[in-house]
């Protein structure tokens, strides 16, 4: 009896791999055993960088925010203050887009900040 190596399960997987490793370079893409470790690494790496790139777009709107709020005379954790205090609910991906493109809106939104916090000076 002949030996069963379940041929067409096995090219599947084989191809497969060796699809997710095109681009590779050298053996990485043409040989199964290189690229299958070179694959999983790949996935490794993509899934933790797809957390690292909520971090650091986060880290690039706060700096965003924090350089067009000292144009206007304010901190950066003053100006969150402010806007938790007058109750403006925006996220920070708004902000920073408001700072870099709407420079008058993003100015008037620092005034009601202030405002917010001159007020809650007063309540205290």
């Amino acid at each position: 009896m002949p030996r069963a190596t379940n041929a067409p399960a096995s090219r599947k997987r084989r191809k497969r791999i060796l699809k997710k490793a095109k681009g590779f370079r050298g053996s990485r893409s043409k040989l199964f055993r290189t690229a299958k470790d070179a694959v999983y690494k790949a996935q490794t790496w993509a899934y933790r960088d797809r957390k690292n790139r909520k971090r650091n777009f986060r880290r690039l709107w706060i700096q965003r925010i924090s350089a067009a709020c000292r144009e206007q005379g304010l901190t950066y954790s003053r100006f969150i203050e402010g806007l938790a205090a007058a109750g403006i609910d925006l996220d920070r991906k708004v902000l920073a887009d408001l700072a870099v493109h709407d420079s008058v809106a993003f100015g008037a939104i620092v005034e009601q900040a202030k405002a917010g916090l001159d007020a809650k000076a007063t309540s205290a």
